[in-house]
């Protein structure tokens, strides 16, 4: 039930194409590095609003202090599905998709050829923003937390003390 509030509030979230504000835009630049501030540019309004939210909620759930690298995973965990470069609708054609054929398909969709592969790209943004972040040097736990934000608990490498806290904060 929890991750259907989740994916609607993400959903009506996303048609609302305004950016976190220059104040918010400047916490987040002094939260990356110069390579990381440049994806998270290059992210969605909703998306940087998003993970802006998710950063804020992070360090309120570990006292008002975190390591720069944890409120890196925050800000950057959904990174890869900017490589999609789906829009909203598709977005929710992508995550019906994997609900019912499962995330497993992205493997044999991202073979395909236009929506069918963007929407497997898409699937597979965990992966691929892990990617995107080492090529940026990024810190192995937000690369690690990047990797792992849709897997199971018991397949989580990160420290449970901030993926617990990463994982309720994305999924609010």
């Amino acid at each position: 039930m929890g991750s259907a509030v989740h994916l609607t509030k993400r959903f009506f979230g996303s048609l609302w194409p305004i950016g976190p504000n220059a104040e918010k835009t400047d916490w987040v630049r002094e939260h990356l590095l110069p390579a990381e501030y440049d994806l998270w540019a290059s992210s969605s309004a909703a998306d940087r609003r998003h993970s802006h939210g998710v950063a804020v909620d992070v360090l309120e759930l570990l006292g008002g202090e975190a390591p720069r690298e944890v409120l890196a995973a925050a800000l950057l965990h959904d990174i890869g599905k900017t490589v999609s470069g789906l829009g909203t609708y598709f977005r929710v054609a992508a995550t019906l998709s994997a609900a019912v054929a499962g995330r497993e398909t992205a493997e044999l969709w991202v073979k395909g050829s236009g929506v069918t592969r963007r929407i497997g790209l898409y699937l597979k943004h965990p992966e691929l923003g892990a990617d995107l972040l080492e090529l940026a040097g990024s810190d192995p736990l937000t690369i690690a937390w990047t990797r792992e934000h849709h897997l199971p608990k018991e397949r989580w490498t990160v420290d449970l003390a901030f993926a617990d806290v990463l994982d309720a904060a994305d999924n609010d």
